[in-house]
């Protein structure tokens, strides 16, 4: 990671070294050929953030202004992308715009469809009951705080930027909790129903204070355009709250799809114990597992996830080299710190969990993964949806199909 920090700043450095030559004379076609040299494929938000540098450092606005036409041809980058408002969130389809939509879209919500019924139900004129329809959408929230700890968070981390994440994907949950709590004490007609739902809202608002003038600005000042990019194309895998789906975003220059790492020749195979497969032939084997798995290496960092049709929970490829720990909610972190911990001395070997999600029921299992030599190599995490399991009866053979 501090290789990475680094590397930002060197580059940065050398485009501030660069635009400076300009300033100070030289032809477009030397300091074009220092860039393709050494910095091809930079970055429009790294562009931007050395100018703004210089103008910190006392070049007047007016002079890198100036420089626009002129550097905009070394860096083969649009002078409207280089020096887009900085309020991304303002661009329709950009993530940021649409964290922001969806916040509009919750106020609304609640504004207008759950505190009028809120306050009668306060006043003894209607049923808690009623107030079920509209704390069931807002359950959907769900997916707005989800998409935050799978595609910002880790990038956030990426960038050593680690507390604020945890500290508000903690509050996800506890706002979480309060909507389902609601949800369950309007279903029972309880009295409680008014005082917890009103805490859950206060809640859900507070957040969106804080999403607005913490979160966005800090993610604008931190992510790339790549990894803007990267968000926009993953963010519908996880799905949108209370908005219609937005339209495709993608930073000017960047690829239809994110070009994933090649595993092996195209041609070539995996050479296995029992076998071998092709790599198109292991990547859909693995998806067509009826179950979710993901596998997490010795060194506690994501290494890969399976990408069935139906995913019980939420997985994106930002989390690829992300700690398993900051993959969990904080009040769960413990309980994933201690099943490694026994997987690695040799305690245990599985621990499983089964919980009600929605219709679902839910069997997650943990296996610990070691070589011939007993040697901890991580831990497999297998996820699977057993309602419909469970509901099988009598007998189904192959014969019956003839």
């Amino acid at each position: 990671m501090s290789q990475e920090i680094n590397n930002r700043e060197r580059r940065k450095q050398a485009i501030k070294d660069m635009l400076r030559q300009l300033h100070e004379g030289k032809s477009v076609e030397e300091v074009q050929s220092i860039f393709h040299d050494a910095f091809d494929g930079v970055s429009a938000s790294e562009i931007s953030a050395a100018e703004q540098a210089l103008i910190n450092e006392g070049l007047p606005v007016a002079e890198v202004q100036r420089l626009c036409d002129v550097h905009s041809a070394v860096f083969k980058g649009s002078i409207e992308e280089i020096h887009a408002p900085s309020d991304v969130s303002k661009i329709p389809g950009h993530p940021a715009h649409t964290l922001k939509a969806e916040n509009a879209a919750i106020t609304v919500h609640i504004n207008e469809r759950v505190r009028p019924l809120l306050s009668q139900v306060l006043e003894g004129k209607l049923a808690p009951q009623t107030l079920l329809p509209e704390i069931g959408a807002l359950l959907s929230i769900d997916l707005h705080y989800s998409r935050k700890e799978n595609l910002f968070f880790p990038y956030l981390e990426q960038h050593g930027i680690t507390a604020p994440p945890k500290v508000m994907w903690g509050v996800d949950d506890e706002i979480r909790a309060l909507l389902k709590d609601s949800a369950k004490l309007a279903a029972q007609g309880s009295d409680q129903t008014g005082a917890k739902l009103t805490e859950g809202l206060t809640r859900v608002e507070e957040m969106i204070f804080k999403e607005e003038n913490i979160l966005i600005p800090m993610l604008i000042d931190t992510l790339s355009v790549e990894e803007w990019s990267n968000v926009a194309q993953e963010s519908g895998e996880i799905g949108y709250c209370m908005i219609a789906t937005p339209p495709v975003w993608r930073a000017k220059g960047a690829p239809a799809e994110q070009a994933a790492a090649p595993a092996a020749p195209v041609n070539g195979a995996v050479q296995l114990p029992t076998g071998f497969l092709s790599v198109p032939e292991l990547s859909r084997l693995l998806d067509t597992l009826p179950i979710d798995i993901t596998f997490v290496g010795a060194d506690d960092t994501v290494r890969y996830f399976s990408q069935g049709s139906e995913r019980v929970f939420p997985r994106t490829k930002a989390i690829i080299g992300r700690n398993v720990k900051n993959c969990h909610p904080p009040a769960s972190v413990h309980i994933v710190e201690g099943i490694i911990t026994d997987f690695k001395s040799g305690k245990k070997d599985h621990e499983d969990f089964w919980i009600k999600l929605g219709d679902k029921f839910v069997y997650i299992r943990y296996f610990a993964v070691r070589d011939e030599a007993g040697t901890y190599l991580g831990v497999l995490e297998v996820t699977q949806d057993i309602k419909p399991i469970q509901a099988i009866e009598g007998e189904k053979r192959l014969v019956s199909l003839t």
